[in-house]
């Protein structure tokens, strides 16, 4: 019995030091931006510069500010650029719902429901890959309120996904009690080499800039945000699964930009996107892996300005229609 309570005890502080590390942590890499309420809850996002408004979504590992050299390059092109951190990361809360999934649509009316509260309207949608299916998502629900949609290094369907039988770790994470051990008393135990294996495998064949891998370190494991990601991991299987008979009825102009050098399957997916998108234009980078805002935000801004043109023929052809 006295060894059970001593071994209960050693959890205990194990468990306390450890969410006090998550603390300081997370300290080191505090909000920059700007927040508004939704439901009663914090969403954090980043917003520069005036214009037409471009709002960019990252994938499944940090926050908005994965996309900051891009904001900058798309504020001096005049442009107003947001960010957001997706519910559960960086620094938005993430509803919960008791036993059901926050599903990837209930992401899309969380989206809708910041959008009003920003006061942004018509947006370009910019999506990352996992928030590539979110973006189209959007603008298959919300057609008259988005001007345009691009999708980076993005998964759009099942085939290839790496969760697309299934993510066992994953569901550990989800679970109630277990998920909750692992992730307060496991996870910093082996936080460093879980953060270094999967950052090295998200921007190969490229480096993994330091900078990055200590905020994912800070961020991304927290409890929170870590059960978040898991729960998008699963999610995205039957999301695509929604999607796919979907995508030829999205009428708005996208441009779908993907790495030749993408260790993930997303140069599949916008291929196969390409095809099913009726006003899609493709662009392939040869040099490319799947990081594309942080090693090639010039291109990511092209995309943008890619779409733009297409708006700006759009608009002309409708004041001028040909006779």
């Amino acid at each position: 019995m006295l060894i059970v309570i001593i071994a209960l005890v050693m959890l205990l502080v194990v468990y306390l030091y450890n969410r006090y590390s998550y603390k300081k942590r997370e300290s080191r890499f505090p909000p920059a931006g700007k927040f508004v309420r939704v439901n009663g809850l914090p969403v954090h996002y980043l917003d520069e510069g005036e214009g037409r408004p471009i709002v960019f979504l990252h994938g499944g590992v940090l926050r908005g500010d994965d996309f900051g050299k891009v904001m900058k390059l798309g504020t001096s092109k005049g442009y107003r650029t947001l960010a957001l951190d997706r519910p559960g990361y960086g620094y938005s809360q993430r509803p919960q719902s008791g036993r059901a999934p926050f599903a990837l649509m209930d992401q899309v009316q969380w989206l809708h429901l910041v959008f009003k509260e920003m006061g942004v309207e018509k947006p370009v949608l910019v999506g990352h890959s996992w928030s590539a299916l979110l973006v189209l998502t959007y603008a298959s629900l919300y057609p008259d309120q988005v001007a345009g949609v691009v999708t980076v290094a993005g998964g759009m369907y099942k085939e290839g996904y790496p969760a697309e039988k299934g993510d066992p770790l994953s569901r550990l994470v989800m679970m109630p009690v277990v998920g909750h051990v692992m992730m307060n008393i496991l996870f910093p135990l082996v936080g460093k080499i879980m953060v270094r294996s999967i950052m090295k495998a998200t921007f190969a064949p490229e480096p993994v800039p330091a900078d990055y891998e200590d905020e994912v370190y800070a961020l991304w494991l927290r409890p929170a945000q870590f059960r978040a990601n898991r729960e998008d991991v699963l999610q995205f299987v039957p999301a695509a699964e929604y999607m796919k008979q979907r995508y030829s009825q999205i009428q708005l102009p996208a441009v779908i930009l993907v790495g030749e050098r993408d260790p993930f399957p997303t140069r599949e997916h916008s291929f196969k996107l390409n095809r099913a998108l009726p006003h899609a234009e493709l662009k392939v980078l040869p040099t490319a892996a799947h990081m594309i805002p942080h090693h090639q935000p010039e291109e990511v801004m092209k995309a943008v300005d890619t779409l733009m043109e297409k708006l700006k023929k759009a608009e002309l052809a409708e004041i001028y229609p040909t006779p």
